[in-house]
This record gives structure tokens, C-alpha cells and sequence, in this order.
């Protein structure tokens, strides 16, 4: 299959399964880099896996750092420690 380098707002937001004004308003923050052309915005494929890589990397760390502030002093230091 021959995948396109860029994709429009649309097509950006059928990947991610939001709406193609999610995108526009990511894109338009500077949250999701993208370029305009011929008055839409377009996202380069390989820029919008990465934006979702470190999504996903983010909400990794922040569930391992929630999971950490749970940790009981056992969990901490080892059994007989109260």
C-alpha cells in the first residue's frame, strides 16, 4: 500500500477517532505540528505516529508516578518495616 506522506485534517482525525476540528485546534495550539496548505491543514504521517508514541510514553510515566505516590512503606523498604 502506498501511504500518503501528509493528511488532511479529516484524515488525521479518522487515525486518532475525534473529529476533524480536533485536529485544526491542535494543529492551530501548536500541540500537533502541521502545515497549512490550500487553506486546510495537513499533518505528515510519520509526525502524527510520533505525536501518538509520546502520548502514549506520557500517560505511561504519569500511571507509573500515580502508581509510585500509592506505594506503602512495605512496598518501599521491605517487609517488617511499618
Amino acid at each position: 500500500m502506498n501511504e500518503r506522506r501528509f493528511l488532511s485534517a479529516a484524515d488525521a482525525a479518522e487515525v486518532l477517532g475525534v473529529e476533524p476540528r480536533e485536529i485544526v485546534e491542535l494543529v492551530a495550539s501548536g500541540s500537533l505540528p502541521g502545515i497549512r496548505v490550500a487553506g486546510g491543514w495537513r499533518v505528515e504521517h510519520d509526525v502524527l505516529q510520533s505525536w501518538i508514541d509520546e502520548r502514549y510514553e506520557e500517560q505511561r510515566r504519569h500511571a507509573l508516578w500515580l502508581e509510585s505516590q500509592s506505594a506503602s512503606i512495605a512496598d518501599l523498604f521491605g517487609p517488617g518495616h511499618r
